[in-house]
């Protein structure tokens, strides 16, 4: 395609018509697919060809909506799964040997967090986590067999920035597997690859479809690393259903519009709550007050739509304000239509000790807003009453 703009980029990446030329891209919900003879099969199953052989491998809905990620990411190749953790899941195990070690930013996605701490010590997989203030000495942490550099940013749900850029050019100089979650942002708001990231992972179930409809996870990036990813799956089968990955590329067509107005809404909450006695801090990558303001607009288009806020009353404040919530959603999602309020302290994170929970950057006080596409007026307005 001619037009390399991002907004079209989402809506003009199409499938081939079909003999019927219908104007959108129809549904294939089709476990597998024909052949024409002996020969056909033998050399599609050989690779000569590029051919949909099994909708488990690759379907024309699927393919679509990973082909619209690899050119938004600015990526060589990419492979889409049924949800985000099946992405990170996958991609981690395709190139983890046992003995192998990740360096992880210490803020990370809950589930991602249980791998690297549950599972891969199982196989010998170690991981050493570092802080995001700590970013500069991150180096101390390589060994000689790392072989991962892994992180988000966005954070969930402390909203710490880290500078791809750096990490992008530690990761070369070591010879490291860059990896970047950059679910929080979406390909709108920051490219990875741009900084030296190596692989790029989403779970497409949030700002991607950004409707709370369908699940979905995907990983562009390098071909060759690409390459190794999709055999894996091929053989585990992770793969994303044809009917989720067309609704997540009609999805992709208004992300751009829609991530705007997120971004839009989201300054103006997270200005509202900076200035509300009931709170004690605010981190939002566009306010002037976060600790990496500069580095958030050197590398993001906009702020997110994810607005973290310390409540006066520690855990308790936090239960309280979910109870007085009249209009925003209390759920686990979020990069939803609707705005969601979580506290962590006192629900995903209440397992966990006050110590473990530091760690983490969860403060007992700590609510993380996913703001929405209500008016912005009436999401402050909830706020407000709940703040008292």
């Amino acid at each position: 395609m001619e037009n390399e703009n991002f907004e079209t980029l989402a809506i003009r990446t199409q499938t081939e018509r079909t003999q019927f030329d219908e104007h959108s891209t129809p549904l294939y919900l089709t476990s597998s697919f024909i052949f024409e003879d002996a020969e056909d099969m033998r050399a599609s199953f050989a690779e000569e060809k590029s051919k949909n052989l099994y909708s488990r491998f690759s379907n024309p809905n699927v393919t679509e909506f990973t082909d619209k990620i690899v050119k938004m990411e600015g990526a060589e190749a990419g492979y889409a799964f049924a949800t985000g953790m099946a992405a990170i899941y996958s991609t981690f195990a395709t190139l983890l040997n046992a003995g192998d070690h990740i360096v992880s930013c210490q803020s990370v996605f809950g589930s991602t967090h249980t791998l690297f701490t549950k599972y891969f010590p199982k196989w010998n997989i170690e991981t050493t986590y570092f802080k995001a203030e700590d970013s500069e000495n991150v180096e101390n942490y390589i060994r000689p067999n790392t072989k991962i550099l892994y992180l988000e940013t966005p954070t969930n749900p402390a909203i710490e920035i880290l500078d791809l850029e750096y990490f992008g050019k530690i990761a070369k100089k070591h010879n490291l597997i860059f990896i970047v979650d950059n679910c929080f942002a979406t390909p709108y708001l920051q490219q990875p690859i741009k900084y030296g990231a190596d692989l790029v992972v989403h779970s497409a179930t949030k700002l991607i479809d950004g409707q709370g409809r369908v699940l979905g996870g995907v990983a562009v990036g390098r071909e060759d690393l690409i390459r190794e990813i999709y055999l894996f799956a091929r053989n585990t089968g992770p793969a994303m259903s044809p009917f989720n990955a067309w609704v997540l590329s009609k999805s992709l067509e208004t992300l751009a519009i829609r991530v705007e107005r997120h971004c839009e809404n989201a300054l103006k909450v997270a200005e509202f709550l900076e200035n509300h006695p009931n709170v004690e801090l605010v981190k939002y990558p566009f306010l002037k007050s976060h600790p990496s303001y500069e580095i958030a607009k050197k590398q993001m288009k906009l702020g997110g739509n994810v607005v973290a806020f310390e409540i006066k009353g520690g855990i308790e404040g936090g239960r309280n304000f979910l109870d007085k919530i009249k209009m925003c959603s209390l759920s686990a999602n979020l990069g939803d239509t609707r705005t969601i309020v979580t506290h962590p302290a006192s629900t995903t994170h209440s397992k966990l000790s006050d110590e473990e929970r530091n760690e983490v950057g969860i403060t007992a006080g700590l609510v993380r807003c996913s703001v929405g596409l209500e008016n912005v007026d009436d999401i402050i307005a909830d706020l407000k009453q709940a703040l008292g």
